[in-house]
């Protein structure tokens, strides 16, 4: 640990140029004492770290300490920086690797491409924390140490233990044979396999997991994205699947598409179908007066006792 906190600190004093004290404690998240400590052991080993005194001192390197990392061009070096703000890092509780990583490859681009990149990093923001209507769009939030654990059985190729809170379900433990990891829209899932068969499992259901000393039943390589598509197939084609029948507002077509597994059009009416009924309902009651369900039945009937529900409340 302490030798990563000293490369993080030669970092930052390259990129900061000068810093305090307490400023370089509070990015490496240790004592200003213990800052001191790290500076006096890098100056023994040679590093050309110098102190300046004063109101606005700090601690600095000699001009010329550094390694640069070349063979880049202008747009390959905007496309390394800008890749530190994505989120799937986050996601599989790598958040503060990939802050230390891309410090240091900001630190390692020629002289001529730093500040030029990072000027035009400064311009494209990826993924911010909220839309132009401030809904939050953050990740989910799983604990680092939870989300290591599963990553380092899914790396080391070993069984993974796992207490999982299925949907409508209590939580269980069972012993899953991990086969990776996947992000999509900020959401964290696990592929796996449990005696034979293909399970998915949601990070943010995982409330335990436990890495076992024994090596997971699960071939040695793995087309990733093939499995993620193949999954993503059996669960829209599997399942009660439910139709509905309705009419809607053509402004709200693009929303029924992002909800619904299809949808066909005939005369003022659409026909779409749903993975199952819990689907159905919530993606009809997202369309509002927008849409209205004309058949099953039963759908409408839910509608009503929701809007009836609503008009209770605040009637």
């Amino acid at each position: 640990m302490r030798a990563d906190r000293l490369v993080k600190l030669v970092l930052l004093l390259r990129h900061h140029k000068m810093l305090s004290a307490t400023a370089l404690a509070a990015e490496l998240e240790v004592s200003p004492r213990t800052v001191l400590r790290d500076v006096e052991a890098l100056s023994t080993a040679g590093v050309p770290v110098y102190a300046e005194r004063g109101r606005n001192g700090g601690f600095a390197l000699l001009p010329g300490f550094q390694t640069e990392l070349t063979g880049l061009n202008h747009d390959e070096a905007l496309a390394l920086l800008i890749a530190g703000s994505r989120r799937g890092a986050q996601v599989f509780g790598l958040g503060s690797a990939l802050a230390s990583a891309m410090l240091k490859v900001a630190d390692a681009l020629p002289e001529s491409y730093r500040h030029t990149a990072a000027g035009k990093a400064r311009r494209l923001l990826i993924d911010p924390d909220t839309d132009l209507l401030e809904r939050r769009t953050t990740a989910e939030e799983i604990p680092d140490a939870l989300v290591t654990e599963i990553r380092r059985a899914v790396f080391n190729g070993h069984k993974l233990r796992i207490n999982y809170t299925a949907k409508n379900q209590k939580p269980q433990w069972r012993t899953i044979d991990p086969i990776g990891l996947v992000t999509v829209k900020d959401q964290g899932y696990l592929l796996a396999t449990k005696d034979g068969a293909d399970r998915t499992y949601r990070l943010s259901r995982i409330k335990a997991a436990e890495e076992l000393d024994c090596p997971a039943n699960r071939p040695e390589h793995v087309d990733l994205g093939k499995a993620w598509q193949d999954r993503g197939t059996r669960f829209r084609t599997g399942g009660e699947q439910t139709t509905v029948t309705l009419r809607l507002d053509p402004a709200k077509r693009s929303q029924l598409l992002d909800t619904a597994l299809t949808v066909t059009t005939e005369d003022d009416r659409l026909t779409a179908t749903f993975q199952d009924a819990w689907h159905a309902e919530w993606a009809l009651w997202q369309l509002g007066t927008s849409a209205e369900a004309l058949s099953p039945q039963w759908l409408r009937t839910k509608l009503r006792d929701r809007a009836a529900a609503i008009v209770t409340r605040y009637g």
